[in-house]
């Protein structure tokens, strides 16, 4: 079962393939596993925080950075993008504002009554033009 912001199983195995292989044994710390780095990547990508407010969870921010940023010269995450942009599971939308219509008052338009009551009841507010 995955957590929010995470890959499910099925994401998962459909992008698996896509991402270069785990490198086992040589020098230093054993990498952390792909699925825990995209997991980390997408996290940081739609939660909007900065890289070094990650989750420990996940590991050292730096590390995650490292392979995003190393995957995005590579043109990995244009081909994890168009294999999960396949199945078309509308969970996200986006709206773009500047096309958006609204009624005139809903737009800013002068409305409402003409005459304002004042805030000290029993006082009036005369009108600003003379008829």
């Amino acid at each position: 079962m995955s957590k929010r912001h995470e890959l499910t199983d099925e994401q998962w195995e459909r992008i698996k393939d896509l991402v270069p292989p785990e490198r086992s044994g040589g020098r230093g710390r054993p990498a952390k596993d792909n699925r825990m780095m995209i997991n980390a990547i997408i996290w940081v990508l739609k939660t909007g925080v900065p890289w070094r407010d990650l989750p420990e969870r996940f590991g050292s921010w730096n590390s995650v950075y490292s392979r995003f940023y190393r995957w995005c010269k590579r043109g990995i995450w244009e081909k994890i993008f168009l294999e999960l942009s396949k199945d078309q599971d509308h969970e996200e939308y986006m709206i773009d504002g500047s096309q958006a219509l609204v009624h005139q008052p809903g737009a800013g338009g002068k409305g409402g009554p003409k005459n304002k009551e004042s805030a000290v009841p029993g006082e009036e507010i005369p009108p600003k033009s003379m008829p």
